[in-house]
């Protein structure tokens, strides 16, 4: 793992994977462990108005592979955003992913969980009483309450 400065600088502990970190120390050859890894062309450390240049010059890029992003909204935090939807998707505790991010608050990681369509669908198809097999809960037989629950 490597620590990165979050907001304020506080630091946390990011996990990553050991080519990652093979990687990155290959780019910070000889420097010091409390020198910045990434900076800019003056040799500055890089700040989030560099990083979302980049990631907004390699977009734009991208576009001409993939026309459909020129719809899209691409920024350092709508992929920090799809980081933690594909984390919740793959059984990722929102707990742990909360953690990850550095929220302060459950509230603040429940937007990404909240958001995911997808899953709910998922979830949803788990429970559907119509899957294989006939139900004779009277509940069941509620038409306006069946049609509640399909609605969700």
């Amino acid at each position: 793992s490597v620590h990165i400065l979050g907001k304020g600088s506080k630091r946390r502990q990011c996990p990553l994977w050991p080519d990652t970190m093979l990687e990155l120390h290959k780019l910070a050859g000889q420097r010091q462990p409390q020198e910045r890894v990434f900076l800019n062309r003056c040799g500055q450390p890089l700040t989030r108005f560099g990083i979302h240049a980049i990631v907004e010059r390699h977009a734009l890029k991208t576009q001409v592979a993939i026309p459909s992003l020129a719809t899209k909204r691409v920024s350092p935090h709508s992929i920090r955003h799809s980081t933690a939807t594909h984390l919740l998707r793959a059984g990722a505790d929102i707990n742990t992913v909360r953690a990850w991010l550095g929220h302060a608050s459950l509230d603040t990681t429940n937007v990404y969980a909240e958001t995911d369509l997808e899953t709910k669908a998922q979830a949803l198809a788990k429970c559907d009483i119509t899957a294989g097999h006939k139900t004779t809960r009277r509940w069941a037989n509620d038409p306006e309450l069946m049609a509640f629950l399909r609605s969700l």
